[in-house]
């Protein structure tokens, strides 16, 4: 029987669930996969209305638009870390529905806020190359091709907006909701082997379903996944393993990506010999990209193998 793959996307809002599978299915597959291939678009749980069609997603790793006024763009030159991440942290809770109190993080809450200062100050680093002002320059890995405080922009949004995401699925009440999405998906989903690839908070929403349903996933692909971050573990609803009907998993991260942060699952995730970490290149403007990550070879090739019949 014909092989499936189920997509569960990551951070932000997102365009229109058909067009975003047909995006992912051109940067895994190379071509529309028709019913082989299903969303769990969870998007709407967070947002009003998708993003209008091709419209660049900032959270996929394109730098223009930035989505930023002038002044936004200065102020993320040059406001405080602390100063951003209590303010970030304060927006959280309110777009949670919660009430916004500087310094009374919860105790459930603050390990996570450490994820948050720790993506911040790798943000500050990649954005804050001082050679990319000289004329001439050349460009060091890992920077984008705009000036400073363009830079610190993206980065910072992409902080922003990621962790309002995750702050929301574990605090803010649309966990379940979100997890709902991916459970109809699956229960949807019947044929030949299944192969499940989630990107971003995507790898957790996915990763928690699998772990509560058991079904038999013949391979289970992440990528830009903090799974492996202690911070993001501490709020899982059981333990760190590998779900019980994963047969494979393969991790993917670039070393830039300020999401996955901490790249190997191996040591947390039992048994060890189901999961390959994987360092791949992936070269979007923020290094979390989801068309970059699937369009690299060690992503794309077990699970085209699969889809051959050679897997």
């Amino acid at each position: 029987m014909q092989p499936r793959v189920v997509y569960v996307h990551g951070n932000g809002n997102k365009v229109r669930g058909e067009l975003l599978k047909s995006q992912w299915d051109m940067a895994l597959f190379g071509r529309d996969m028709a019913e082989a291939s299903r969303m769990a678009y969870w998007a709407p749980v967070r947002y009003a209305a998708p993003l209008p069609d091709f419209r660049p997603d900032p959270l996929d790793g394109r730098t223009e638009p930035i989505e930023e006024t002038a002044a936004a763009v200065e102020r993320a030159g040059t406001e405080p870390a602390e100063d951003f991440v209590a303010r970030t942290l304060g927006e959280a809770r309110l777009d949670a529905g919660e009430i916004a109190v500087e310094g009374r993080a919860g105790a459930d809450e603050s390990a996570l806020v450490d994820w948050l200062r720790d993506m911040t100050s790798l943000a500050d680093t990649l954005a804050g190359a001082e050679e990319l002002e000289k004329p001439g320059a050349e460009l060091p890995l890992g920077a984008l091709p705009l000036r400073r405080s363009g830079r610190t922009a993206v980065f910072r949004m992409l902080v922003k907006h990621v962790f309002k995401d995750v702050h929301a699925y574990f605090f803010g009440g649309a966990g379940p909701a979100m997890r709902e999405v991916v459970q109809e998906t699956l229960t949807g989903v019947d044929g030949g082997p299944l192969v499940v690839v989630g990107h971003s908070l995507g790898t957790i929403i996915a990763y928690e379903v699998l772990m509560e349903q058991g079904r038999e996933v013949e391979l289970l692909v992440t990528v830009g996944s903090p799974l492996a971050i202690t911070e993001v573990q501490d709020h899982l609803s059981r333990p760190p393993a590998v779900p019980a009907g994963v047969a494979a998993w393969r991790n993917a991260s670039d070393l830039r990506d300020l999401v996955a942060l901490d790249h190997t699952l191996r040591p947390e995730y039992a048994p060890q010999e189901r999961i390959t970490d994987l360092l791949v290149t992936n070269d979007s403007g923020n290094h979390h990209g989801i068309s970059a990550y699937l369009s690299q070879h060690e992503v794309r090739a077990p699970v085209q193998r699969i889809f051959d019949g050679t897997g």
